[in-house]
């Protein structure tokens, strides 16, 4: 069965942390690539971070990079995402994921979602 449960949202000011969790069963948390996607209101769902399974390689988008970090326990089959220096434009929902079909880790290759957990940064 798919799952991916998020947790760790919420509200914080602007500079401030948060560290998002993912928890997958453990066929899920096999998948190639698993990766953190957020939506804010009236935007289209953006791909914020991933990571391949093979070789831990991960890639980031420019507006996160520096300041989130993508990582993974794979004794817990946990997903984690590391955000530091938040922004008020970094208010969204953020789901984790995952699936893929090769390193790239394309967005359309996710077809395992979460629920999605909000994060609300004021300034």
């Amino acid at each position: 069965q798919v799952q991916l449960v998020e947790s760790g949202g919420g509200s914080v000011q602007a500079g401030g942390s948060l560290r998002l969790s993912c928890v997958a069963s453990r066929y899920t948390f096999s998948s190639i690539c698993m990766g953190w996607f957020r939506q804010a209101p009236g935007k289209e769902r953006e791909e914020v971070a991933t990571v391949y399974t093979i070789g831990g390689r991960t890639w980031y988008a420019d507006s996160v990079k520096g300041r989130f970090t993508i990582s993974r326990d794979n004794n817990k089959n946990t997903l984690y995402l590391q955000m530091n220096s938040l922004k008020p434009e970094d208010t969204a929902i953020y789901s984790c994921a995952a699936g893929g079909r090769s390193a790239y880790c394309y967005p359309r290759d996710f077809g395992n979602w979460g629920q999605g957990t909000q994060v609300t940064v004021s300034s």
